[in-house]
């Protein structure tokens, strides 16, 4: 274990900014597994998640004077930078999914079981419930303002607060667009069960015997 282990990210970034390249690998490899996650979660494409985590760290050494820790964390502050990345890929690749669902706040969502869902439960009744697959595409096809509160919250487990920062607004608006996020990818994959049952289960009958 080197000195460099014991740094947090804050000192990790000063030395990054000062041309240490040590500094810059530990906080590259502290840090891209999740911006990786991110981007793929996102975007659905290892080639973007990749692309996206390079820009992302090239973007951060570049403008390493901008950080000021009184407003975030080192990983709010990059995670925000990913955000940025990933979107206009999405935008230049024209992958973002318009499904016209209505920007209001919902009721606090209820899980598979009709009970209500916290943050942790709503995500491991999913995981025992769906496919990996299957809860990754509901994912994808939320538009992108709920896919990323749900990367970033429920994928990623950031604190609702540091998710704020990283995306650039309130933390009202990530509680709400959370629990709108949360309520459209429950609803999506009742759809996506119902839609893959077989096509010969017998009709229950209406008449009478």
């Amino acid at each position: 274990m080197t000195l460099l282990d014991h740094l947090g990210d804050d000192d990790l970034l000063r030395r990054c900014g000062a041309g240490d390249e040590d500094a810059f690998t530990m906080l590259y490899r502290r840090r891209q597994g999740g911006i990786y996650r991110f981007a793929a979660q996102m975007s659905g494409s290892p080639a973007i998640a990749e692309e996206v985590t390079q820009e992302a760290f090239m973007t951060l050494i570049r403008e390493a004077g901008r950080y000021e820790p009184s407003k975030g964390s080192v990983g709010a502050f990059l995670y925000g930078i990913a955000r940025n990345h990933v979107l206009r890929c999405l935008e230049r690749d024209g992958r973002y999914v318009t499904l016209g669902e209505p920007d209001q706040d919902a009721e606090e969502p209820k899980g598979l079981n009709g009970a209500g869902a916290s943050n942790g439960d709503l995500f491991g009744d999913l995981a025992r419930r769906e496919t990996v697959e299957r809860v990754r595409q509901a994912v994808l096809a939320l538009p992108p303002k709920y896919r990323e509160v749900v990367a970033l919250c429920d994928l990623e487990e950031l604190e609702y607060a540091e998710a704020a920062r990283a995306l650039g607004c309130e933390l009202g608006t990530v509680r709400s667009r959370l629990h709108r996020a949360r309520a459209l990818l429950v609803a999506k994959l009742r759809a996506s069960r119902t839609v893959s049952m077989p096509s010969d289960t017998p009709a229950r009958r209406t008449g009478g015997w």
